[in-house]
């Protein structure tokens, strides 16, 4: 592993060298912007738009917008003074539970990985966290930025988690959504119906059973334009009919993904298991329950039967 930061975890009067790494990449298709004529990338200039000219970089300045149009000017030596000072360890402030903290809070992920020599005391906290299924909240300093941190043990190896201060989360518009939500009724059919759903579409979580098909189908597009074919423009779906019985909606829903054969497990409400599982209606079977909100329950449930690997082929055009 490539070490973007070493120094120390340090919990009680125990201390592991440890180094650090990114767990996380984003795979996208990046463009530059090229001029239409002579086909090499464009500058970017920095220009000052009431003189009209291009600036260098000692002609600039940081200003903080404290109203409309209205900057506060910085110096980069006052900012050097609220930079946080490099330290070089990762002190342990408590310990939580997992489950106690939302994933809303998550924002990067990096590898741990113990220095020579440091695999012993590495291996008991890792197997310690594991056991007690705890995580610890910590602080660290990485590029001059103090980040709020959780270690926790991953699959046989500890991660840590830089999180959001709770001022970063908007957590205004998730209390709106709240109030909204609140006076709304569900039917007990429908959440019986709902939970028989999530029973049918729950399974082991693995990762590898997920593409980009998106960044997929745009690398194809690219190639083939690059070696000279006719590219496939990918097939517009539209936009989904909205669901005008949500109760036929389910019922068709539930009738395309039965439970396993032999399953004589009772259903268990949905608030009460241990995993969280994502209600996941695709697009293309609401639009067909919405076109025959006439029909009768049996027909509703036969033209959503089509394969589920037709419509992927459909989607995969490009």
């Amino acid at each position: 592993m490539r070490a973007i930061w070493k120094g120390y975890i340090s919990f009680g009067l125990v201390t592991i060298p440890v180094g650090i790494g990114l767990a996380q990449q984003r795979k996208e298709v990046s463009f530059r912007n090229l001029s239409r004529e002579s086909m090499v990338p464009v500058k970017q200039k920095r220009w000052d738009p009431v003189r009209d000219v291009e600036l260098g970089p000692d002609e600039m300045i940081k200003g903080y917008e404290v109203s409309k149009g209205r900057f506060v000017t910085v110096e980069e030596d006052e900012l050097a003074r609220f930079s946080a000072k490099q330290e070089k360890t990762i002190e342990i402030l408590e310990f939580v539970d997992l489950a106690d903290i939302d994933p809303v809070y998550f924002e990067r992920t990096y590898w741990v990985e113990p220095q020579e020599r440091a695999e012993r005391p590495y291996a008991l906290l890792l197997q310690a966290m594991e056991r007690s299924r705890r995580g610890a909240i910590g602080r660290f300093v990485l590029s001059t930025r103090e980040h709020l941190v959780l270690v926790r043990a991953m699959a046989g190896a500890l991660v840590i988690e830089t999180l959001y201060y709770p001022e970063d989360i908007r957590i205004g518009e998730q209390r709106e959504i709240q109030e909204r939500i609140a006076a709304v009724e569900v039917k007990a059919e429908e959440l019986a119906i709902a939970d028989q759903l999530i029973e049918a579409l729950t399974h082991e979580f693995d990762a590898s059973k997920y593409r980009n098909e998106t960044r997929r189908a745009l690398v194809e597009f690219l190639e083939a334009k690059a070696d000279g074919q006719t590219p496939v423009i990918p097939e517009d779906l539209g936009e989904p009919a909205p669901v005008v019985d949500l109760m036929a909606a389910l019922k068709a829903s539930l009738a395309a993904n039965p439970a396993p054969a032999g399953d004589s497990t009772p259903v268990k409400p949905a608030r009460t298991r241990a995993k969280k599982t994502q209600l996941s209606i695709e697009d293309a079977k609401l639009r067909q329950v919405a076109d025959t909100e006439q029909d009768s329950e049996e027909d509703a449930s036969n033209t959503s039967q089509k394969p589920a690997a037709a419509r992927t082929r459909t989607r995969k055009a490009s």
